[in-house]
């Protein structure tokens, strides 16, 4: 029970410092999904089934760097 509270403690802690840079990564990584098996389809002429897949692997990793470079690049413009 005290784990359950200090995870939940600290996930609401995180979302709270990064609101913004979450939201904005959310909406990315969906947008992502839906270009990239669009694009998969069309050009590569590949199967949905292979367009899915690859288009909830492949952003998922750019959501993480996107959220990294989010929070870079915000540190550097309070500092300016």
């Amino acid at each position: 029970m005290e784990l359950t509270r200090g995870i939940f403690k600290a996930s609401g802690q995180i979302y709270k410092n990064n609101k913004g840079s979450i939201l904005r990564t959310i909406i990315y990584t969906i947008g992502h999904f839906v270009i990239a098996i669009t694009v998969l389809m069309l050009v590569a002429d590949v199967s949905f089934k292979v367009a899915l897949t690859d288009a909830i692997v492949e952003p998922i990793a750019n959501s993480i760097w996107y959220f990294i470079l989010d929070k870079w690049w915000a540190s550097k413009s309070k500092n300016s």
